[in-house]
């Protein structure tokens, strides 16, 4: 059976919107945390790129709240959650720095925006569902518009920090890292690539 709009709950895809909107509004100060903890000049130049990039996604969902109908200020437990985790995510980077080693701040900055991107990478897998099994026409593009635009920027914001994270511990442990990682010279936006930029670091070392 396939489904349609009437057996998709409305209510929940706007609850995702919203969570989405939230996490991308979090996400923007995640980066402005990363950054000021990025040792790397390649890894900063990385995040800095990925700050702009998060701001557009603000506006693409706040966009696609307004096609929608859907009040993107309105607050929700949901978003409340959302928010908290991105708080946290914040206060752990801040905590870290305040602890005076940078090189373990830069480490805590990567695991924290691992953990953002892995549900910001969710939202949008569920959001391009959405546009897939939506029967309003206006819903169907809105959605679809925004996660065409956006899911690689996703795929390689998880990926190469993922990278980044793996080959700055492996430094911090004393072991052969690939700096930049692999993800970043192959350009990965796939789980498959990833998993082949990991074994090709592990040919380097």
């Amino acid at each position: 059976m396939t489904m349609t709009e009437s057996s998709m709950q409305s209510k929940q895809v706007e609850e995702l919107i919203l969570q989405s909107l939230e996490h991308e509004l979090g996400g923007i100060k995640v980066y402005e945390a990363a950054v000021s903890c990025a040792l790397n000049s390649d890894l900063k130049s990385e995040w800095q790129k990925y700050l702009k990039e998060t701001q557009t996604h603000v506006v693409a969902l706040t966009d696609v709240c307004s096609v929608l109908r859907i009040d993107a200020s309105r607050d929700t437990p949901g978003r409340q959650v959302v928010r908290h985790l991105g708080g946290a995510l914040v206060e752990a980077m801040n905590l870290a720095r305040s602890a005076g080693d940078a090189a373990a701040a830069q480490l805590v900055a990567c695991e924290c925006v691992v953990l953002a991107e892995t549900k910001d990478h969710l939202d949008w897998q569920l959001l391009g569902k959405c546009a897939e099994y939506s029967e309003d026409p206006a819903a169907a593009a809105a959605l679809s518009s925004a996660y065409e635009s956006i899911e690689d920027q996703e795929d390689e914001h998880l990926y190469h920090t993922k990278g980044w994270c793996r080959e700055l511990w492996l430094q911090a442990l004393g072991v052969p890292a690939v700096l930049p990682p692999p993800e970043e010279k192959r350009q990965v936006k796939t789980a498959i690539g990833a998993a082949k930029a990991e074994q090709a670091a592990e040919k380097e070392r």
